[in-house]
């Protein structure tokens, strides 16, 4: 006889700290799932959905990394259970990317002549002063900004 799953998963200590946050984010994010992209170009339906999980990422990053308010193992746990993005958070860690938006803005497949995108370009090389990323409709993300 197969073994049955349950689906309880054991919440690790601090989980009800941050539990309000991540469950507004997620509301956030079902919205902008289920919004309308009436009028709008194909990208830019994608574009709050790539905000609202930069700010869940980013916000699970500041608590463990700069604030220091939850422990390694909630911090796993976000990670593993998909309340954050590990590929993010492990760009972010390197310099050069503290402030990247997005993955799809340093793959160079996506983008012409195999460069990034126009939004790692810092502001003061740029020739247009306001720019807006085809992929997640950052304004810029350089780290010398």
């Amino acid at each position: 006889m197969p073994k049955i799953k349950t689906s309880r998963v054991k919440y690790p200590e601090g989980w009800e700290l941050i539990e309000p946050t991540l469950r507004d984010l997620e509301a956030k994010m079902r919205e902008a799932e289920n919004d309308t992209h009436d009028g709008k170009r194909k990208c830019e339906a994608l574009w709050p959905i790539f905000r609202i999980s930069h700010q869940k990422s980013r916000y699970i990053y500041d608590l463990y990394y700069r604030r220091k308010e939850i422990k390694k193992e909630l911090y796993e746990f976000c990670l593993d259970q998909g309340y954050a993005d590990k590929n993010l958070i492990a760009k972010w860690k390197k310099p050069g990317y503290e402030r990247l938006c997005c993955l799809r803005c340093i793959q160079t497949r996506d983008h012409n002549f195999a460069t990034t995108c126009v939004c790692r370009v810092p502001k003061h090389l740029r020739e247009e002063k306001v720019i807006e990323c085809v992929h997640c409709g950052c304004k810029g993300c350089a780290s010398g900004d």
